[in-house]
């Protein structure tokens, strides 16, 4: 067991995945495979001035298997930093000298107005950005719908390079990409007008989509469901007219390592509550920050919200959570 304490960035998805050549027309592109990953992240807040330092980061693989034990460390969150980007593929990540407590969305009040992405919702509106924010929101944007485990959908945008990620990260269980834009500016105006005509939210709650993990929707329905409402988000753009953007039909790659939890299945919310105590299971499958985990000495699956840990102070070792008193449902 170790005391070194860590500050939870939270969890992110790494891979590539190549697209195979043009499709028979009318049909979405397909997508061949990935090389999803996860990680959680972690900071470490003390540190000996040596290889472990204070501010080092440390990734956390959360694959299939990984046991992940810890203990609470303190109480409340603690502020994440803020972010300087200087362009498509550069950022800095700048920690919180203070350490200071988050006021919301983990950051203290001092680091929200210091981050360059607070900055984002605005630009498509006239909004003023730093020259590097600006780059970054030039480069080509992506336009999708997406549908989560209980059939709640969303409209949302990516850029390029976070094409595949950022829908892994959401947790999807089934996307198409609906447009491809030539700038940040142009698929937020879209965004807002799918918002405003076809009534499609722009986000999903994250406790929703745990929620809806523990007893998924079967698959065909939240795909003809997606398939359809893609259909509507096209047939309103073609409608819309304008420049700067083509619709597309190309339905996202979800990573094997989601199979699993977005499998139909009967499961069991994590009965504890991960702001306090001691905590450890082994997860088995990973939908965006939700994992599907099991507890020693049960053979009953778990829903566990590890985006909850976000911001929050741990430390890692060799914990077990209490199985809690329930039964399989009778079927």
């Amino acid at each position: 067991m170790t005391d070194t304490r860590y500050l939870v960035h939270g969890v992110f998805w790494g891979g590539s995945v190549p697209a195979t050549g043009a499709p028979a027309s009318g049909a979405p592109a397909l997508i061949e495979s990935d090389a999803g990953s996860a990680v959680l992240r972690l900071q470490r807040v003390d540190g000996d001035g040596g290889k472990g330092a204070r501010g080092a980061f440390t990734d956390l693989a959360l694959d299939a298997g990984t046991r992940l034990g810890f203990r609470i460390a303190a109480e409340g969150k603690s502020c994440l930093g803020h972010s300087k980007v200087h362009g498509p593929a550069s950022r800095d990540h700048v920690t919180c000298p203070a350490q200071a407590p988050a006021a919301r969305g983990g950051q203290c009040e001092r680091c929200i107005v210091l981050d360059d992405s607070r900055l984002i919702h605005d630009f498509h509106r006239g909004g003023r950005v730093p020259p590097g924010l600006r780059a970054y929101l030039m480069q080509p944007h992506w336009l999708y719908v997406a549908t989560f485990a209980g059939g709640a959908s969303k409209v949302g945008t990516a850029s390029h390079l976070r094409k595949w990620h950022r829908l892994a990260e959401q947790g999807a269980v089934v996307a198409r990409y609906v447009a491809r834009a030539d700038d940040g500016r142009v698929v937020r105006i879209l965004e807002d007008m799918v918002t405003r005509d076809a009534g499609l939210p722009q986000q999903v709650r994250s406790a929703a989509k745990a929620a809806a993990l523990v007893e998924p929707a079967p698959a065909a329905g939240l795909d003809a469901l997606n398939r359809r409402l893609a259909g509507e988000v096209r047939a309103l753009l073609a409608g819309a007219g304008g420049e700067g953007f083509e619709a597309v039909n190309e339905r996202w790659a979800r990573p094997e390592l989601s199979a699993g939890a977005c499998a139909q299945a009967a499961r069991h919310a994590y009965p504890h509550d991960l702001g306090t105590g001691t905590h450890g299971f082994r997860v088995d499958s990973l939908s965006g920050s939700i994992a599907v985990a099991a507890l020693d000495g049960s053979e009953l699956e778990f829903v566990v919200n590890l985006g909850q840990l976000k911001a929050r102070m741990i430390e890692l070792g060799d914990h077990a959570s209490d199985v809690p008193a329930v039964q399989e449902a009778l079927f």
